[in-house]
């Protein structure tokens, strides 16, 4: 009896320390929970999960999924969904892959490998990206089709669009530079990435005492100040870990004799080095911070939720959510656009099976992420962690030498877990 009085007064106090700490116990769940598949995946791959070659893979491969499931949030916080951001993946992929091979030679007389024709191509990616984006969301917001079935529609629109821009062909070698958006052919380096990760905990440590300040200002409860040291020494672990993850995955030989021979000089005897962080990472966190700014600092941001919360209420308010509707797919637009030449740079060409599936593992990793899918609720972080997930399960099981169709339905099955732990913990917490 002494053990169960014991037991129920622990988990009060324990609730206690998470409030005054401030810790979303969800979302250290979530990281519980991707600590130990990590682990687990680790042991049964006789420690090959977790070395610094496949981490490096893994930061690459989930940054495609990442980058549209920072968009997908805002999307279904505002009580819609998009089911066509791998289709129009692929049309952006193919319209840039185009510009490469065709606009920027044959047109504008800039051969490939030209410093132009990068920057030209990406830019005519995003203003394809975000006007078909704006259209959907026109068709949704202005002519009240559901978005279910814009989505939909556009899924076999887009595809079929992407396969016509190529005539059903692979689309390549691309840009040399444009290929360094895509992971492995474009890294920072050990040395600028070192510089990157302590500007990272700079920033990191400065914008905790911004907030700690601000909370003061107005009055508000803040946490102890042991707390918020132990919370800049976990977040600065995190960030020099992984930058010195990274740095630890070294360039093979004769790549490194490429380059020196490129540059005409010979490479030193025993010279070795880290690939670093790649530029495409460094793009997934650029979206992060500024999708999280726009989502709890601005005027846009609080439409968007105040939109999803309660619809009507917000229309009554003033809110036009009819534009607001426009502009959230537009925002998903251009992200599936950056997605687009972040793949397709990575495969190096355009290929017409490019963003197949890609929806539903976007969608997935924004659900799993804590999303929820009536509208009012969702975090950027929570959906880059949720797509971090999805890839390592996905990864996880190649290595172990799961059967591809049983990878899908481990998936499937997760997706659906993630929803029903979803559903509890917002009935047991009194979330709505």
């Amino acid at each position: 009896m002494a053990e169960t009085a014991e037991a129920k007064a622990g988990s009060p106090q324990r609730k206690r320390l998470l409030d005054t700490l401030e810790v979303d116990s969800r979302l250290l769940g979530m990281i519980g929970a991707f600590v130990v598949l990590c682990l687990v995946f680790n042991v049964f791959t006789d420690g090959r999960f977790l070395t610094p070659r496949n981490i490096f893979n893994l930061s690459i491969q989930t940054v495609s999924v990442a980058l549209m499931a920072t968009g997908m949030v805002f999307v279904i916080v505002t009580r819609h969904i998009d089911l066509s951001v791998g289709s129009l993946l692929a049309t952006c992929s193919a319209v840039m892959a185009m510009t490469q091979t065709v606009v920027t030679p044959e047109w504008l007389g800039l051969g490939l490998n030209h410093p132009l024709t990068a920057p030209i191509a990406l830019l005519f990616g995003l203003i394809c990206g975000t006007a078909i984006g704006a259209f959907n969301g026109w068709l949704v917001g202005y002519l009240t089709i559901p978005a279910f079935i814009v989505t939909l529609g556009g899924l076999l629109v887009w595809r079929n669009v992407a396969w016509y821009l190529t005539n059903g062909q692979t689309i390549g070698p691309l840009d040399s530079n444009f290929v360094l958006l895509g992971g492995i052919n474009g890294t920072l380096g050990e040395s600028a990435s070192w510089v990157v990760g302590v500007i990272a905990v700079v920033a990191a440590i400065l914008a905790l005492a911004a907030g700690r300040r601000s909370k003061k200002a107005h009055d508000f409860p803040v946490k102890p100040l042991w707390a918020e040291a132990f919370l800049a020494v976990v977040i600065a672990a995190v960030i020099l870990g992984f930058v010195a993850t990274l740095n630890a995955y070294d360039v093979p030989s004769n790549r490194l004799e490429r380059m020196f021979e490129a540059r005409g000089e010979t490479m030193p005897e025993g010279y070795s080095t880290g690939y670093g962080i790649p530029y495409s990472v460094l793009l997934l966190i650029l979206v992060a911070i500024v999708m999280t700014v726009v989502a709890r600092k601005t005027r846009l941001g609080r439409y968007i939720f105040a939109t999803g919360g309660n619809p009507d209420a917000a229309e009554l308010s003033g809110i036009n959510t009819r534009l607001l509707t426009v502009k959230v797919f537009a925002i998903m637009g251009f992200l599936c656009a950056l997605s687009a030449a972040v793949a397709a740079a990575r495969l190096t060409f355009h290929s017409n099976d490019i963003g197949t599936l890609d929806e539903l593992r976007v969608i997935a990793a924004a659900v799993i992420g804590g999303t929820a899918l009536a509208g009012g609720i969702g975090t950027i972080y929570g959906a880059i962690l949720g797509a971090l997930i999805m890839q390592s399960l996905q990864s996880g099981m190649a290595m172990v030498g799961v059967d591809a169709p049983f990878q899908n339905i481990v998936v499937g099955s997760v997706l659906v877990v993630a929803v029903l732990v979803d559903i509890i913990y917002r009935k047991r917490t009194g979330a709505k």
